[in-house]
């Protein structure tokens, strides 16, 4: 079978160079620069769903620009998970700002994205929303490549 004629379905591993953008043009995440390509399985749980979605029914050497909706990608942002904590829980050499992005490790052992919202003398408020919750994602990806299953 000639190379050329493969064309993505559920169950495959694909390569594939792309940039993530967000509706105001900023970059969250591309491969474009470093040249390492993203390989996956469509449908192994490995990218967020509107991606494998995508990628479905592509074919080698095509391009596609499409966006993921806050619901295929990351869910939409949950104001019950801006908790607020003791400041004594972080170092107390530790600069805090509002902004700031660090690992928080859950009472499961499991250690999330979060970030600093607000600062109080003796507590802050952390969100433990991903970073791209509630926003649409815009991708322009190149399919390299497609190993049938």
């Amino acid at each position: 079978m000639d190379s050329k004629t493969l064309t993505a379905k559920m169950g495959d591993k694909v390569k594939i160079e792309y940039t993530g953008t967000l509706d105001d043009g900023t970059v969250f995440d591309s491969n474009v620069e470093d040249g390492n390509l993203l390989e996956f399985e469509i449908g192994g749980g490995q990218v967020i769903k509107g991606f494998d979605d995508a990628i479905l029914g592509m074919k080698e050497g095509e391009e596609k620009q499409f966006s993921i909706s806050p619901a295929e990608a990351y869910g939409e942002h949950d104001p019950t998970l801006i908790q607020k904590v003791p400041r004594e829980i972080f170092p107390s050499d530790a600069e805090l700002t509002p902004g700031l992005l660090f690992e928080a490790g859950l009472p499961t052992g499991e250690k999330v994205p979060a970030i600093i919202t607000v600062i109080e003398e003796k507590i802050v408020s952390v969100d433990l929303n991903h970073p791209l919750a509630g926003k649409r994602l815009n991708f322009k990806i190149k399919l390299s490549s497609v190993t049938s299953s």
